[in-house]
């Protein structure tokens, strides 16, 4: 359905969201993009301010993460556009449709130097979809619709927009319209291909990666394991598309599965450092991909059915049911040692707490459809070795791009998304430097949150790594035994330092109950590592 509107840039684009299902606009206070604010006051529209504008954006991103639907943000002219740069990358990376509204200088004075003058489009390009500098108002309307296609389009990512201060405060009429999609159908010859592999494969195994999720495809991917009968490992917001209990769902087998495998299938996540690049010995690969420009072009695969993922996955299903009763027998071996040796890592005490423990007492206290979000390096690192999603759609981390700062962000869009949920923002005491400032924003907005920091006073992920390498370290110490809930509670939230493992589980129950953005800084072993098997390049 289309309608006719009339009013100033603000409130063109505005409408032009609505129609698209945003809800919500995250944001920094700039003169710039008044028109924005004007637009939402006077309808009604939530909007969410911040205190760094990467902050807006990766609210944003949590939001379209969650709900598969536009996240947006609307950030001021010049700085406010380039400090919302690195949010705009890790949605690129993460092909999260994320649309960023930006203001700009005036077009008719261009070049004369006005305040925050600059040309965002060079820069913000290379990692967008759509990047335009809009200067008509009646085009404002039809720019963000096109916008928003691009960016729900598969392969998804970002798009930018920037409007000249004299095109959003000037009024205009405009047809109002919601996006269209269009939808990739595979090549029927790759898809047959692709399943006549696996159900030829004597020990097949399936790695499902985020896009699973944002294409909506989890259902689908379920459906082909259980009629292929091939156990299947998950990546990024692929994580809990197939419950833990679940007989082909498998998480800490993955170095044993990949390195017997015959075939492998990788759907909805690229071929790079978090899979070897590709590499799987002598087995053959499939690589299922959204469109075809996500095609790996930097290693041979057997095919590559490219296209919309619930198609591509119910075709799979579709034929003679097969299984694996040996190689799954196999595998489940594997996965049952590893769990009972993760299980006594979970409950070990020590005099200097390990992250393991930390996340023993947190399987404790999550709820099945509780949020969690990793910032950080190793101690994110071991959320992922610890931690199981019991659901689709409940796990946020930084992605490929690793950009760390997240957290604030992903905890204000996920609170925003899910406001009956737990909330868990499990962060490094390195990555609580570059957001935690905007526990204010949550705390001001009444976003209540719980951050768990697992303090080793290190820069984990790098001084292990270059004492192995050089015999020293430089640049990788912070301060031991930092006050981050102090922090937290001077910005009117509340918080805790554990340094005895047994204060782990009350401590948690404190943050859950409190309320308020919560914060439990633990205080763990600078000498554990992280046991890393991926390479950088």
């Amino acid at each position: 359905m289309t309608e006719t509107i009339e009013g100033h840039g603000g409130a063109l684009a505005l409408a032009a969201l609505r129609k698209a299902g945003v809800r919500e606009l995250f944001t920094l206070s700039g003169g710039h993009i008044f028109p924005f604010y004007d637009a939402a006051v006077q309808a009604g529209f939530p909007l969410y301010d911040v205190r760094h504008e990467q902050t807006a954006v990766f609210a944003a991103e949590a939001v379209a993460k969650l709900t598969r639907r536009p996240g947006v943000a609307a950030l001021t002219a010049g700085p406010g556009v380039t400090n919302g740069i690195s949010g705009l990358t890790s949605a690129y990376f993460n092909a999260v449709p994320v649309l960023v509204l930006g203001g700009r200088a005036p077009q008719f004075r261009w070049g004369s130097g006005s305040l925050q003058e600059i040309d965002h489009i060079p820069l913000v390009a290379p990692v967008t979809k759509v990047a335009k500098t809009v200067t008509d108002p009646a085009e404002i309307a039809r720019d963000v619709r096109h916008a928003l296609e691009a960016s729900l389009t598969a392969h998804r990512g970002p798009s930018f927009l920037d409007f000249p201060l004299e095109v959003v405060f000037s009024t205009g009429e405009a047809v109002v319209e919601a996006p269209e999609v269009a939808v990739i159908e595979p090549d029927p010859d790759d898809v047959d291909k692709a399943a006549q592999l696996l159900r030829s494969a004597q020990r097949p195994v399936i790695v499902a990666g985020s896009d699973v999720y944002a294409g909506d495809a989890v259902d689908a991917l379920r459906a082909a394991a259980e009629a292929l009968g091939v156990p299947v490992f998950t990546n990024g917001m692929g994580r809990g598309a197939l419950p833990p209990e679940h007989p082909l769902a498998f998480a800490k087998a993955r170095r044993a599965a990949l390195d017997r495998a015959d075939v492998v299938a990788v759907v909805g996540t690229p071929l790079d450092f978090r899979l070897g690049f590709g590499d799987f010995g002598s087995a053959q690969v499939v690589h299922i991909v959204d469109a075809p420009a996500q095609r790996a072009q930097h290693v041979s695969v057997a095919v590559s059915p490219a296209g919309d993922l619930r198609l591509i996955l119910a075709a799979l299903a579709e034929g003679v049911r097969t299984t694996h009763p040996d190689w799954v027998g196999e595998l489940r071996a594997v996965e049952t040692a590893a769990a009972e040796k993760h299980a006594a890592e979970m409950a070990a005490d020590s005099d200097l707490i390990k992250p393991a423990r930390v996340y023993g007492e947190l399987r404790k206290v999550l709820a099945p459809d509780a949020i969690t979000i990793g910032d950080g390096g190793d101690f994110v690192s071991y959320a992922g070795r610890y931690l199981e999603p019991a659901q689709p759609g409940t796990w946020l981390d930084p992605g490929p791009y690793g950009c760390l700062g997240t957290g604030m962000g992903y905890a204000m869009g996920a609170r925003v998304t899910h406001p009956d949920r737990q909330i868990c923002v499990l962060m490094g005491d390195g990555a609580a430097g570059f957001s935690l400032m905007d526990a204010e924003s949550l705390v001001r907005q009444k976003l209540p949150v719980v951050i768990v920091v697992g303090n080793n006073g290190i820069w984990g992920l790098e001084k292990h790594p270059m004492r192995a390498v050089y015999g020293y370290d430089v640049a990788a110490d912070l301060q031991p035994g930092l006050r981050y809930d102090a922090v937290v509670a001077a910005l009117g939230g509340a918080g805790e330092t554990v340094s005895d493992a047994a204060q782990l589980g009350p401590a948690l129950r404190r943050a859950f109950d409190a309320g308020v953005p919560y914060l439990v800084n633990v205080l763990t072993d600078p000498a554990d590592a992280y046991p890393r098997s991926a390479n950088l390049a």
